[in-house]
């Protein structure tokens, strides 16, 4: 019986011959001849009578195998293959991670077996004879990547595996837009790209595991990333918190000793860590999200700024003005009635912003600020001689040099003349005798002023000035105001 071949393995070699061929099918016993198209093999080995191994020779094209016994040569048409051997041009990307899509280019490809990198198989699709796309399966390192095809194995081109960004921590974890972050892992040589969410920050790469980004504008909890030429990293949080702003000061001004209560109203105020007065520290008393009350710091008489400090930074600054407390060192008058009612004019210093001025315990009214340096006030009722005093956001003057005691005169009463007549020529002395007339600052006749000494509180010495015959009116004058009258009759 005629040998039959039935399968040849392989069924296909490159053109340069070489390959190991095992031919299975019936009939081989006293095989003479074995072919390859027209191609006679140099040697084969009978394994039985339904198997030979022999070794391909060089060739092209399809070509028919075929086995010759003393019985007759086969002719089922089983053919081998010879083809051309792949070659790798270039590979893009030529780094990446396990994952990477890989192109790798050149020729040769079609019927492509296997893709390796290294000694890793990978999964891959022939997409032309010139292109193969590739995915990178595990790997370390730079490995050789090559095809294989019936035809035989490629050259090799280098395949470089790259390490992944990884973020460890972020230092701080929460900031406003503009906080400097420093962000720890590894892999971030070459980093291209510090994603706060998807706002791109500027960065500085200070090391392989170190990055200082700067976090750009954003709200909320935002995810970190870094890119590299080897891909993204993990992400790692951060919170954008906001800073606390401030709008309003009440008092915005006060005395240098500091102690009193200023209310600073505002936004994102809760969780305040301080507030400064200019270097100085505030007590803090109260503190809600709208507003904080505190007691102000002594200062020097300035200007100065407010700031708040909570965890998110610091606020904007509003200004608040330390001022020296009011000195008076003059007063005119320094006497008046007690039922009050005149105008006095007070000397000093710091008493532009003066905004209440008491007669011992009792308010003057009609504050009228002339200058730093002078006011004038309505006088109150009162008694006694008492300390005047003036306050402003700098605090209640003191006593200090010059005179800031005022006396409240009551107003002067006669009760008597001795004697009650004298001559129209004048030049008698008439003993006035009364109540509340030891400062008396004037006697009248009439109209006419008289020459007067007062001897105590109840009794005035004074010289009649000529008059005409008849009766007058004499009067005492004090800064307590004008006395009753008693009648003196000038006589011929």
């Amino acid at each position: 019986m005629a040998p039959v071949i039935s399968s040849i393995n392989p069924n296909h070699g490159p053109p340069t011959g070489g390959t190991a061929v095992t031919i299975t099918g019936s009939g081989f016993t006293g095989a003479t001849l074995v072919k390859f198209g027209t191609v006679p093999v140099s040697s084969f080995t009978l394994v039985s009578d339904s198997q030979i191994t022999t070794t391909a020779p060089a060739g092209t094209g399809s070509a028919a195998v075929t086995v010759t016994t003393p019985l007759g040569g086969t002719s089922n048409g089983v053919t081998y293959t010879y083809g051309t051997v792949p070659v790798i041009t270039s590979l893009t990307p030529t780094s990446g991670t396990a994952g990477t899509s890989v192109i790798i280019s050149g020729s040769g490809f079609t019927g492509a077996s296997s893709v390796h990198f290294g000694t890793a198989s990978a999964t891959f699709t022939v997409l032309s004879d010139g292109q193969i796309q590739a995915t990178a399966p595990a790997g370390s390192g730079t490995v050789q990547v090559t095809v294989t095809t019936p035809a035989g194995t490629s050259n090799s081109a280098a395949f470089t595996y790259t390490v992944l960004p990884v973020i460890t921590s972020l230092t701080p974890t929460s900031g406003t837009a503009g906080t400097s972050v420093i962000i720890s892992g590894s892999g971030f040589t070459g980093a291209s790209s510090v994603h706060f969410g998807t706002a791109s920050a500027t960065f500085t790469v200070l090391s392989d595991g170190q990055i200082q980004a700067t976090a750009p504008a954003g709200s909320g909890t935002v995810q970190v990333t870094v890119t590299t030429p080897a891909g993204t990293s993990n992400s790692a949080a951060f919170t954008y918190t906001v800073l606390p702003v401030i709008t309003s000061l009440t008092p915005n001004q006060g005395p240098t000793s500091g102690g009193n209560t200023v209310t600073i109203s505002g936004t994102n105020l809760s969780g305040a860590t301080s507030v400064l007065f200019g270097t100085h520290a505030a007590t803090i008393t109260a503190n809600t999200a709208t507003q904080i009350t505190v007691t102000a710091p002594a200062g020097a008489a300035q200007s100065v700024n407010v700031t708040v400090t909570t965890s998110a930074g610091t606020s904007n600054p509003l200004p608040y003005f330390y001022v020296a407390a009011p000195a008076i060192t003059g007063l005119i008058p320094t006497m008046g009635p007690s039922g009050g009612g005149n105008t006095v004019t007070i000397f000093g210093s710091g008493l532009a912003l003066t905004s209440a001025v008491h007669f011992g315990a009792a308010a003057a009214t009609n504050i009228t600020v002339i200058s730093d340096s002078q006011i004038t006030v309505t006088a109150p009722v009162g008694t006694g001689t008492v300390l005047v005093t003036a306050t402003t956001p700098g605090g209640t003057s003191t006593v200090g040099l010059g005179n800031a005691y005022y006396t409240y005169v009551a107003p002067p009463v006669i009760t008597s003349l001795s004697p009650a007549q004298g001559s129209v020529s004048g030049g008698d002395d008439v003993l006035i005798r009364g109540s509340n007339l030891t400062y008396t600052d004037a006697v009248f006749f009439g109209t006419a002023p008289a020459s007067f000494a007062a001897v105590s509180d109840t009794m005035v010495v004074t010289t009649s000035p000529p008059g005409t015959v008849g009766p007058v009116t004499v009067t005492v004058h004090s800064p307590g105001g004008t006395s009753n009258g008693a009648t003196f009759q000038y006589q011929p």
